[in-house]
């Protein structure tokens, strides 16, 4: 699986950072950073929650 983020909805609003630290990092351009669009099992749950949390739903899971 794989991580996607449409980057025109995208408002950087650090949601999916306070989610899942490991994966997403809003930079002080307050620009998104993904640290890594694939992830393992072991951070699944965070990374759920990190698409969850988006309010502008600009975060989606691809399974690849």
């Amino acid at each position: 699986m794989r991580i996607v983020v449409d980057y025109d909805l995208c408002e950087a609003n650090a949601k999916c950072m306070k989610a899942c630290p490991e994966i997403f990092e809003v930079d002080e351009d307050d620009n998104l950073i993904v640290k890594s669009e694939t992830f393992e099992a072991s951070l699944q749950s965070k990374v759920e929650a990190a698409v969850r949390a988006c309010p502008r739903q600009a975060i989606k899971i691809a399974k690849d």
